[in-house]
């Protein structure tokens, strides 16, 4: 159990930095290069507000890291299968979470940023699925925000990877709960046949 219990904490560490690197990122997102007047006059993807890494990926990911870094605390026996159940309820929040961050980072990615065009702001690129994003020479019809496509698309890769982690440590933890759920039991059972 201290091994398992070890391991639970040890992926709760790993997931603090990728929670507050998703709100990071989706911060970002919210403010190209920085600026507030798009997000003001309501010119960001649609996608963008769905807040995939700031909720999914980020504050909901929160959940499972303080439930892991935590368990462990008491050291009675019926409390150690409890607590192993709570964690895996965790996992399935956190899975949940980074699920989320990845379908809406997948869907804005596909979508492209909203952008001032020479025909006024559109989604430019919304046609185009995924090719847009293996033609660089096209990004240029976005002229305001300038880069907004390079930004947009490097911090929603950068989601995806940190949701694609997050979904690993909460699916290691899930496991790592769900053993130990089943398995303490029987190991109860051996030690009490074999002193007596």
């Amino acid at each position: 159990m201290c091994c398992s219990v070890g391991f639970a904490r040890s992926l709760g560490l790993a997931l603090v930095p990728l929670a507050l690197c998703s709100i990071l990122a989706n911060l970002l997102l919210l403010f190209p290069m920085g600026q507030i007047t798009y997000i003001q006059d309501n010119r960001l993807a649609s996608y963008i507000w769905y807040f995939g890494g700031l909720g999914g990926g980020g504050l909901l990911m929160l959940f499972p890291a303080v439930v892991f870094v935590t368990l462990g605390k008491c050291s009675c026996c019926w409390n150690e299968s409890l607590m192993m159940c709570g964690s895996v309820l965790a996992a399935v929040v956190g899975l949940l979470g980074s699920g989320y961050c990845f379908v809406i980072s997948g869907l804005a990615l596909l979508q492209g940023p909203q952008c001032f065009t020479s025909l006024g702001w559109s989604y430019p690129f919304a046609d185009h699925g995924r090719r847009y994003l293996l033609q660089p020479e096209i990004w240029s019809r976005c002229l305001q925000p300038v880069n907004i496509v390079e930004w947009n698309v490097t911090l929603l890769c950068v989601l995806l990877g940190l949701a694609v982690l997050e979904f690993i440590i909460c699916f290691l933890q899930l496991v790592n709960g769900l053993v130990n759920v089943v398995c303490r039991p029987c190991c109860y059972k051996q030690e009490y046949s074999l002193n007596a």
